[in-house]
């Protein structure tokens, strides 16, 4: 299944790579994105700005913007770090403060950030240094008072300095962003809202909060998940029905394959469904477009196996624009002999859902129980 030709082709020469577009959220695709940065320079990565937990909540609750947190992980997951001085950057970029500090030790903390006094701001160089510093400073003056730094991410407060600098639009500062710390692929929101995600469980109750769903910071959810959908408050559940903006349906119809990918079912994957045109701009696009699920344990997909998660996918597909008719998702590729899907996989239930499936070694030794990101990542590559 893997071409070796095509591989060999694209790491010689990333930078006129396929461009591969990924539905996706979370910390799932990071060893994939890395080991696509040598085979293409040209993936396009549609994050979910929905996350309401950690230090994102409290950046959303102070200034009313979409999470920032996904996006700079997959920025930093495609950064280049053999370009001279981009480790600097990405130890920068991914250093959080102290969780145990007071407020008063945190304010020093990032005053000398901002002035270039604190020992990461020295392997920086200085061009690259002069904008942080400014972008930090920018967050200083806009900090309210009652800002709780205890764990913030330095990387998630230069990406709110320059959202807010440049008129609450999210495209601008992550260009930006990618252009400091040479990111090789795009990465965008895919509505730039701030929306929060909202769930109907089969016991009837309902959840307001990404954060609320995942089971990582608290308890899994005690019942399946029913439905999903966009709210614009974290005090409402009256749903809101975002238009995919003209820069993702560009980057989508523009695509040569389409993946949605591994990651958890619900937040990270259908999260990017929701849209209204998404559905309808992936079927208008002829490329290839393969759904890889996650091996493991899901909190958000107990009871599902892979043809219960291929039809949630077509149903939102459907909702959010894909006409009766299309193939919004044509392949499903597993590894049979080494991955670990808890409820199974139904592989003659993909099939009569019109879908191929692709049995292909995922798995290695070091990656396992999940899947190795070099080997999923050629194997984009030959299908694209």
């Amino acid at each position: 299944m893997i071409n070796s030709i095509k591989v060999q082709r694209w790491r010689q020469n990333p930078e006129s790579g396929p461009s591969i577009l990924f539905f996706s959220g979370g910390t799932a695709l990071r060893d994939t994105s890395r080991a696509l940065v040598g085979l293409t320079h040209n993936s396009i990565h549609c994050i979910t700005p929905f996350d309401s937990g950690g230090s994102s909540a409290v950046l959303r609750n102070a200034f009313g913007m979409p999470a920032v947190g996904d996006i700079r992980n997959r920025l930093m997951a495609l950064a280049d770090q053999s370009v001279q001085g981009n480790n600097g950057v990405y130890a920068l970029f991914t250093h959080r403060l102290s969780q145990q500090a007071d407020q008063v030790e945190l304010r020093n903390d990032l005053d000398r950030l901002a002035s270039g006094e604190h020992f990461l701001m020295h392997c920086i160089p200085g061009p690259v240094g002069v904008i942080i510093m400014d972008y930090l400073q920018r967050f200083l003056a806009i900090m309210p008072a009652d800002f709780d730094l205890c764990g913030a991410s330095v990387g998630n407060l230069i990406l709110t300095a320059g959202y807010l600098s440049k008129d609450r639009k999210m495209g601008p500062v992550i260009e930006m962003f990618s252009e400091l710390a040479t990111v090789r692929g795009e990465v965008r929101p895919v509505v730039d809202m701030d929306l929060h995600l909202v769930v109907e469980l089969e016991d009837d109750t309902i959840i307001v909060g990404q954060h609320l769903m995942t089971g990582k910071e608290v308890s899994p959810l005690e019942a399946p998940i029913r439905s999903m959908w966009l709210t614009d408050s974290f005090e409402r559940t009256s749903p809101v029905y975002p238009i995919l903006g003209k820069d993702i349906k560009k980057r989508i119809s523009h695509a040569d394959l389409i993946c949605y990918p591994p990651g958890s079912l619900y937040s990270s994957v259908i999260a990017n469904l929701l849209p209204q045109g998404v559905g309808a701009v992936i079927c208008e696009n002829p490329c290839p477009k393969v759904f890889v699920p996650s091996m493991g344990h899901d909190p958000e997909a107990v009871g599902l196996s892979v043809a219960d998660q291929v039809r949630l996918l077509l149903h939102y597909l459907a909702v959010s624009g894909a006409p009766e008719g299309c193939r919004p998702v044509e392949a499903v590729v597993v590894d049979v002999a080494n991955g670990e899907y808890p409820d199974g996989i139904d592989e003659q239930a993909v099939r009569d859902m019109g879908l191929v499936v692709i049995d292909h070694p995922l798995v290695t030794e070091m990656s396992a129980p999940y899947i190795d990101g070099t080997k999923l990542a050629e194997l984009l590559i030959s299908l694209s």
